[in-house]
């Protein structure tokens, strides 16, 4: 950085050329989250309501439960109750009734609900994360993996991952489809990099 740049830096309140990397890294980090989070008050619902339509659209028949989604974002599952009636009001999610007794339910995207993602404020980073310089992309995506599966093992949760990053996923022979040893299901292509609750890495 420049002195030119470094000025315009301080002024901003952006200059942490006094850190070291790593505490620049988290400066950077929090600061990038929070202004993403910024983006999840928009067409009418808040982050969580956001962040709610963006796992649905994510997870696979395994995974698109209350109780899937409450270990996702890490809330307890009142929060979850209250923002999923919200959206249901909405018109952005419907509930299914799962199995004969009628108390589990799945959750899944209305036409409304897929279209509201359409206008997703996150759309805008993800563009460009895609402009990244290949090399610079492929180690961002990384250090972000790594990041991650860090903070998931301190804290015992669910990775999340897909199922082709899965220790359960068996792949397809020409006598039997791809598997799921963890609950002895049949997985479908299109399910193969969606997130799952059930993942573990290999």
């Amino acid at each position: 950085m420049g002195r030119r740049d470094k000025d315009k830096a301080k002024k901003r309140g952006e200059d942490h050329g006094d850190l070291v990397p790593s505490d620049a890294s988290l400066v950077h980090l929090e600061r990038l989250a929070r202004l993403m989070r910024q983006q999840g008050h928009g067409h009418g619902l808040n982050p969580a309501q956001w962040e709610a339509l963006r796992y649905l659209q994510r997870a696979n028949r395994l995974s698109n439960t209350p109780g899937a989604l409450a270990r996702y974002l890490g809330s307890t599952k009142g929060t979850v109750s209250q923002t999923l009636a919200s959206l249901e009001a909405k018109g952005l999610v419907v509930k299914l009734a799962r199995g004969d007794d009628g108390r589990s339910v799945d959750l899944a995207l209305s036409e409304a609900g897929a279209n509201m993602l359409l206008q997703d404020g996150l759309k805008s980073l993800g563009a460009d994360i895609e402009t990244l310089k290949p090399k610079i992309r492929k180690r961002f995506d990384r250090a972000i993996e790594i990041l991650l599966q860090a903070e998931v093992q301190r804290q015992g949760e669910p990775g999340f991952g897909n199922c082709l990053a899965c220790r359960y996923f068996r792949e397809a022979t020409s006598n039997n489809p791809a598997h799921c040893m963890k609950v002895n299901v049949a997985i479908v292509a299109e399910e193969m990099t969606m997130i799952c609750v059930e993942q573990r890495g290999r």
